[in-house]
């Protein structure tokens, strides 16, 4: 994905888990962050404690979804997903990508990414890897901040 590009539908899934949400629900209020992790990735699992940060302390101010993107057979059995997710706090809807619809749809090759879109759902940061937290943050702020500005 290209900066600038509109969201894509969120569709493709195989499940849903911690709710479902749709694209009309994530643009229009707030910013959102989407993040692809997997079961078989240690960064991901290193970075989820920064990600849940980001999702509390911001909670009335950014959507956070997350998207299970399997990197082998083992990252297919939705059981362990959710046993990785509990274990990790991860409590924001998980798109599980089980067949690569969503991350094809992103041109997303990474685990762990994040893709920072601001309120009109247009992608304003991209960023893959389990460093640069403090990158992350800052673009993140800095679309919350504009959103503030603009109301």
């Amino acid at each position: 994905m290209k900066l600038r590009e509109q969201m894509p539908e969120l569709s493709g899934a195989t499940t849903w888990l911690n709710g479902q949400v749709t694209k009309e629900e994530l643009v229009g209020e707030k910013p959102t962050l989407i993040h692809f992790w997997s079961i078989s990735c240690h960064l991901c699992k290193e970075a989820m404690p920064q990600v849940n940060e980001f999702r509390d302390s911001f909670k009335d101010r950014l959507n956070v979804v997350a998207v299970h993107m399997p990197r082998s057979e083992n990252d297919l059995n939705v059981d362990e997903i959710k046993l990785v997710a509990a274990e990790f706090g991860i409590t924001q809807p998980i798109f599980v990508d089980s067949e690569h619809k969503l991350t094809d749809t992103f041109e997303n090759q990474y685990v762990p990414a994040y893709y920072v879109f601001d309120r009109e759902g247009k992608l304003r940061h991209f960023q893959a890897g389990g460093s640069g937290m403090k990158m992350l943050e800052k673009r993140v702020n800095r679309v919350l901040d504009e959103t503030e500005k603009a109301e």
